[in-house]
């Protein structure tokens, strides 16, 4: 469009706007990501549903007096929302009407970090309104110790919806993945006949294959005149079957207040585990104590609200108690998920992980089981886990199941992202 001389760039864009529609609707949709402060730049009037959505985004991320809920300072942008429990339950019936569940979940977060709205869930009216998801039951567990009686059985509520949300869409996976990583790990190379994997045994001699002259090519009606056979050159059998477990698995938790997601993915697989008879699971979770929750591990909301997020960092002294407790270091996969912010003594836990390698235990060290992006973690001491042969790497809850099944088979662990590594 070519502009007359003394045409400003306002009645540019207005004419623009009449003219061509597509023009309008990329104007309507910056005004929506630019807020309220952008109406006049904008010239964008929004209406109906696009206004009411506007307004619960203005009230979380929009421009205000710069105080926070409690009146303090803050020196910048804040919202709108104020102190009062009765606007913010409104707030969250809005943004549930006009946002999509995993949007909900990133403004709830949003709205406890930047306004210090933890307080208001204590109440349960306020839980009942929230949307569930993990970093909800984050903030609820490091809440419990200043949740009034009640509120606890709100919360509770919360947490078993989404623990068992999360063990719908990872159970399954989970057992088959390691129930084949197991039967794998018990097959025999010289079977009885009767315990001969013929499946497996044709598969792995293919390469042996013979072509032989049919015995009667000239009177079969359609024969090439040739037949087949494959030669077993190695036999694959299956374990004999046992009702003792076949692998013991630990899985050391650190639950420091950064850890929060991985704490609750970790009790949700715990429990999973410890469902299936050939495994022999423990769950031990630490700061710089030791909590040991193997015998809460059939109900994974007894194992949270057994968790306390926060405090400090002593690796080795989980380090040492888990090892305390291995009996057959060579069916035995040790599973660190922490951070690696060390509190305790360095060259100790190095030396421990060193033993228990030695003695034939799988090493897996993850610095988080999340979701989330790239963790922070402490680069020295993931580079001399590395070193030792036991790489420090970010796992999500999917990826997981091969991350077992690997330690499982005594394979190459399926790292996701060279990236997590130091």
């Amino acid at each position: 469009m070519n502009r007359t001389p003394g045409e400003t760039e306002e009645r540019t864009t207005e004419r623009t706007v009449s003219d061509a529609p597509p023009d309008a609707e990329r104007l309507r949709r910056w005004r929506m990501v630019l807020g309220a402060d952008s109406a006049d730049s904008t010239g964008c009037t929004l209406t109906g549903q696009d206004a009411a959505m506007d307004g619960a985004l203005d009230a979380l991320y929009g421009g205000g007096a710069g105080k926070k809920p409690n009146g303090g300072g803050t020196g910048g942008r804040s919202a709108g929302l104020g102190a009062s429990a009765p606007s913010v339950a409104r707030w969250l019936g809005d943004i549930r009407t006009y946002f999509p569940s995993s949007v909900v979940q990133v403004m709830q977060r949003d709205a406890i970090e930047r306004l210090g709205l933890s307080a208001l869930l204590l109440e349960p009216e306020m839980l009942e309104a929230v949307e569930p998801d993990v970093h909800l039951v984050g903030t609820l567990l490091s809440l419990d110790k200043a949740m009034p009686e009640t509120t606890k059985e709100t919360a509770r509520a919360v947490v078993r919806k989404v623990v068992e949300d999360l063990e719908r869409r990872l159970e399954s996976r989970t057992r088959a993945t390691l129930t084949g990583a197991l039967d794998r790990s018990a097959r025999i190379s010289r079977p009885r006949h009767r315990d001969i994997d013929w499946d497996r045994t044709i598969r792995a001699n293919l390469k042996n294959y013979l072509t032989l002259p049919a015995p009667d090519a000239a009177t079969t009606a359609g024969s090439t005149g040739t037949t087949g056979t494959v030669v077993p050159e190695r036999l694959v059998g299956y374990g004999r079957s046992s009702r003792s477990a076949k692998k013991d698995i630990v899985l050391c938790v650190d639950q420091s207040g950064s850890m929060a997601a991985s704490v609750v993915y970790a009790s949700v697989f715990g429990a999973v585990l410890a469902s299936m008879r050939t495994l022999s699971t423990r769950l031990v979770v630490f700061d710089t104590a030791v909590v040991d929750l193997t015998d809460q591990l059939d109900d994974p909301v007894d194992v949270l609200f057994g968790t306390q997020l926060g405090g400090g960092t002593d690796i080795n002294r989980a380090l040492a108690y888990c090892q305390s407790r291995i009996t057959r270091p060579a069916d035995t996969v040790v599973v660190l998920i922490s951070d690696l912010y060390e509190g305790g003594i360095r060259d100790e836990m190095l030396k421990r992980v060193a033993a228990m390698k030695a003695s034939g235990v799988q090493f897996v060290s993850l610095l988080a089981l999340s979701d989330e992006g790239a963790p922070a973690y402490d680069h020295e001491h993931a580079a001399a886990l590395g070193a030792l042969g036991a790489p420090a790497f970010a796992c999500t809850p999917d990826l997981f199941p091969d991350v077992m099944a690997a330690a499982i088979e005594k394979r190459p662990l399926p790292i996701p992202d060279k990236e997590y590594q130091p």
